[in-house]
């Protein structure tokens, strides 16, 4: 199965939501994040990513990295996602930008109703490190 290599953030608020992104086109929700480019290292893949994506600056400093995952890809059928995941603090406001069509926050005890990526259900959702 191909693999894709991307990087994704935990992003939680005074309440304990998780920030996540659900992209133009598409229904599932997902942390915010993305796919590294050649060379790039994946703090800095996720710095840069949740800046195009959200208007949120931080630091690769800023960043706790809680570990390397797979599953199954959200929106691309057949692939596999290799996914290093990072804590990031929420520094301000964010907003849907570049391809994210909604933002949603999620509290991690009600999670019914919600279409959620294989990633975040079956890995970061189910770590007892993130409750």
């Amino acid at each position: 199965m191909p693999v894709i290599r991307i990087v994704a953030a935990v992003l939680r608020d005074p309440a304990g939501r998780w920030l996540l992104v659900r992209k133009r086109g598409t229904s599932v929700f997902m942390q915010p994040g993305g796919k590294l480019e050649p060379g790039e290292a994946a703090p800095d893949a996720l710095v840069r990513e949740l800046a195009e994506e959200l208007g949120l600056r931080v630091e690769a400093a800023e960043l706790g990295h809680v570990g390397r995952f797979t599953a199954p890809a959200a929106n691309e059928a057949g692939f596999t996602v290799d996914a290093d995941v990072y804590t990031a603090p929420l520094h301000g406001p964010v907003e849907p930008l570049a391809e994210i069509e909604e933002l949603y926050w999620l509290d991690p005890a009600a999670t019914d109703g919600v279409e959620l990526a294989p990633l975040l259900r079956d890995h970061l959702l189910a770590a007892p490190s993130m409750q």
